[in-house]
């Protein structure tokens, strides 16, 4: 017997469903790289769909070189990669007249370029950013300035090429923008000039759709018949849509941006407010129940973009003082052709001369002319070796010259915001902690959730109470609440009162300086062109005489130093006399310096460094040797400058040190509020007349070299005090850099110090108690702009959720807040600046 096949009747509705399971579509996977759904399932690795070659080729790279945490730092963190990038393509990078342009540094082993990149919007990519150095051998260090979009790139060009590093960058979708035309020319604002349309388009309709339902607000339209409110319900509805769908844009991306990374910013619920009234309004208006709430939508939209206009003003205010306004402190020497004179970096422009100083910074690219270079790049690079330079070699800006003075020609314009930038590289920061920081980053992560929270409690609250309430109360606690007051409060207070002090000539690294110089409870004060004045007091000869020829090789050697003692010097002996040319000078801190002219070997510096080099020195000097020039007065006790010629001691300058006037003020301005100490790397012939002047409870110390100065401070930090160092930036540097904040003090503002925070001038050393309080003061209206900040936010909460006001009113009083906040920190910043140091402004 066969087996018959038996035929199964498949009931007709089974058969439906399962020919509508096979019509359903497979739900389309999303780019793991990207987020961008996949149409193409061609791209696929490790069960992870890419949308097309080219995010797949970024995922293998991060994935060959172990960096696949940056998926977790958000979802879909990755740049859509339009296609993979050719070393080809930007091979032209590579012409030395192209390179030249870009590079802001370049020497055998390192190259530093800065980079625009407008894709950089997450978390995720500054991570992916900084660590480039995984992905090609030969990349270094990165560093990424979030609110600009910029990136420096430092890598060795030995292994690594201009155009090899931008297709790096490329192929991870971070293009840079790379507008020759640009780094000439000054940016445009294309995002204020948009930010002025969407708002003249928010406030037009704004007005319009207010024309029309004015009637209504005044009674009037009953009057009216069914058709002329639904004319105006659907003209109004068309005069919101470009305001929802244009002037909003902003609000609709930043919202959408932030969901996609699974956080919460204030854009989402300014988004899901607006978003609540126009589906209600638009419900109305189909449904013929009302003409909705457009006007107040509109009105919402042009208020809040008055506040963003506001913001972006107020931060480009700031933003132009820092890069422009001589915020960074540096005078430099510019030879005309008749005379030397002094400049500041904002008086210089192509083609200009200068004379750099032993120790003086570079300002600018620029062409060496004429003098022995020795160029230290340490400012730029964080390591110090010097490099030699001949004439016509180019010299890129941040270097310091190391040896004698030298001539060289600007080629490219001064970039303060670019040498600002290097004072600020890790190389020369320091570990603190900024509890403002702190405190407004926690506020904002956590209030965005808690307004959202409060904003759905009202709704539903309202709804079992008051339906109509509801939606109100929903919008009104989402567009009143605002953490933009408090995140405003710091930048702007501390970035005025920076503003204000250097208007003084007290030029702060940033503005959270202000927070450590708040705390400083330990001041160190150098004595040598701190507390005492530079050129106050006489300049005297003791030993043999000096002859004519002599007195011209020392004047010559004073020329090449920025230190205030041979300063003095320079300036006491006839400057008739032509400088002339001094080879292989070298300056060594704390102790002298040397060079060789005309075959003489010239040293000039303390005894105990001359004597080390088997100089006996005759110390106190013969009232019968002493020079008879009228210009030099007689001797008084003060630094003595040793001098040997050809190994020969030929006696010494005695310099006397004239204390700054006001020092008895800024003493009795510092005592009982911080604990003095004088440091001194001269002997102690002074000590009595500094211990009457500090007090009894200031620790005085003599004879001390700059190690002995950086382990005071060390030690000084040990017993838990927040140490403030002021001295010349020359000698001290080590003890700059370790204090808590280092002061350098500069009389013409030419010498530069990049360990120090603050760069004062001599003249307002003796107002540094004022400085003092002038920081406290300053972070007390940094503390009152959060506390007003808090309660406008809870008093506008607590009646917006009860549903008394309207959006509209609440878009009002969201800038209103911005804008009182702002006006208090300002206005309270000045206020005290005025009074603490007077109306009138010191110039340099």
């Amino acid at each position: 017997m066969t087996d018959v096949p038996i035929a199964l009747e498949v009931p007709a509705s089974a058969r439906a469903n399962a020919q509508a399971e096979e019509r359903v579509p497979a739900p389309i996977p999303a780019c793991f790289h990207c987020g961008t759904l996949c149409r193409d399932t061609t791209f696929a690795r490790n069960e992870k769909a890419f949308c097309c070659h080219g995010c797949l080729t970024v995922f293998e790279i991060l994935s060959a070189n172990g960096l696949t945490d940056f998926y977790k730092l958000s979802a879909a963190a990755g740049v859509r990669i339009s296609a993979p990038a050719k070393n080809e393509q930007f091979k032209f990078l590579d012409e030395p007249a192209v390179r030249e342009r870009l590079v802001n540094f370049s020497n055998a082993r390192l190259t530093r370029v800065t980079f625009h990149i407008p894709s950089i919007h997450c978390i995720a990519c500054v991570w992916l950013l900084e660590n480039l150095f995984h992905l090609k051998p030969g990349i270094g260090q990165t560093q990424v300035n979030f609110p600009r979009k910029e990136i420096a790139l430092s890598f060795d060009p030995a292994q690594v090429k201009l155009s090899e590093a931008v297709a790096l960058l490329t192929s991870l979708g971070y293009e840079p923008e790379l507008k020759l035309s640009a780094l000439e020319a000054k940016p445009r604002g294309r995002g204020s000039r948009r930010l002025w349309i969407q708002l003249g388009l928010a406030g037009f309709a704004f007005g319009n759709i207010m024309l029309f339902s004015i009637s209504s607000y005044l009674g009037l339209d009953v009057f009216a018949g069914p058709t002329f409110r639904k004319l105006v319900g659907a003209i109004s509805l068309g005069l919101a849509l470009p305001v929802v769908t244009y002037s909003a844009l902003d609000y609709w991306h930043a919202a959408w941006t932030s969901l996609r990374q699974r956080l919460l910013n204030i854009d989402v619920p300014i988004a899901a407010g607006i978003a609540a009234i126009f589906a209600q309004s638009s419900c109305e208006v189909f449904t013929g129940r009302g003409n909705g709430y457009f006007d107040s939508l509109c009105g919402l939209i042009f208020f809040l973009l008055c506040g963003r206009l506001f913001q972006q003003k107020t931060y480009d205010r700031l933003a132009f003082d820092r890069d422009y306004k001589s915020f960074f402190p540096l005078s430099v020497t510019r030879n005309n052709g008749r005379s030397e004179e002094t400049v500041s970096l904002s008086q210089l422009a192509v083609g200009d001369r200068l004379i750099i100083r032993n120790g003086e910074l570079i300002p600018a690219d620029a062409k060496l002319v004429g003098g022995p270079a020795l160029i230290d790049y340490s400012f730029v690079t964080g390591e110090s070796e010097p490099v030699e330079k001949k004439p016509e070699d180019h010299l890129y800006a941040g270097g310091r010259q190391m040896g004698g003075a030298l001539e060289v020609e600007i080629v490219k314009a001064v970039s303060q915001s670019y040498l600002t930038s290097l004072w600020n590289q890790d190389a020369f920061c320091k570990e603190k902690h900024q509890p403002l920081n702190q405190i407004t980053n926690t506020y904002s992560r956590r209030f965005t959730k808690l307004v959202i929270l409060i904003a759905i409690g009202a709704a539903v609250f309202w709804g079992f109470v008051n339906p109509a309430v509801a939606l109100k109360a929903f919008t009104s606690v989402l567009i009143v609440a605002c953490p933009c007051a408090l995140a405003l409060a710091a930048p702007f207070a501390l970035g005025t009162a920076q503003r204000v002090l250097a208007r003084q000539n007290v030029f702060l690294k940033n503005p959270y300086v202000l927070e450590t110089l708040a705390q400083v409870d330990s001041v160190v004060f150098d004595k040598t062109g701190t507390l005492t004045a530079a050129g106050a007091g006489s300049v005297t000869w003791q030993g043999t005489p000096l002859t004519g020829t002599q007195e011209r090789w020392v004047f010559s050697m004073t020329r090449h130093s920025t230190h205030p003692l041979p300063v003095r010097i320079g300036e006491a002996i006839k400057r008739e006399y032509f400088p002339e040319a001094v080879r292989s000078f070298l300056e060594t801190p704390g102790c002298g310096m040397e060079g060789s002219i005309a075959g003489h070997e010239i040293w000039m510096g303390s005894a105990a460094w001359l004597e080390g080099r088997n100089v006996i020195c005759r110390r106190g000097g013969d009232e019968s040797q002493t020079s008879t020039r009228e210009k030099w007065e007689p001797a008084q006790t003060g630094s003595h400058v040793h001098v040997a010629i050809d190994e020969k001691y030929l006696g010494h300058f005695e310099l006397a040190s004239a204390v700054r006037p006001a020092t008895d003020t800024l003493i009795a301005g510092l005592n009982g509020q911080v604990r003095i100490a004088l440091l001194s790397g001269d002997n102690e012939k002074e000590h009595g007349r500094f211990a009457a002047l500090l007090g009894r409870a200031a620790e005085l110390r003599f004879n001390q070299s700059p190690l002995a100065k950086l382990n005071f401070i060390k030690c000084r930090q040990a017993a838990g005090r927040t140490v403030m160092m002021v001295g010349d930036g020359l000698n001290d540097a080590g003890a700059l850099r370790q204090a808590d904040v280092g002061v350098a003090v500069v009389e013409n503002a030419s010498a530069f110090s990049p360990a120090s925070d603050v760069i004062m001038a001599a003249g307002m050393v003796t107002r540094t108690a004022e400085v003092l309080r002038y920081a406290k003061q300053s972070l007390r209206v940094v503390r009152t702009a959060f506390w007003i900040s808090a309660a406008y936010n809870v008093v506008g909460v607590v009646i917006a959720a009860s549903g008394k006001l309207s959006p509209v009113v609440c878009a009002i009083l969201m800038p209103v807040s911005s804008v009182s906040v702002v006006a208090f920190a300002c206005g309270a910043a000045t206020w005290f600046g005025r009074r603490t140091f007077g109306k009138t402004e010191v110039r340099p």
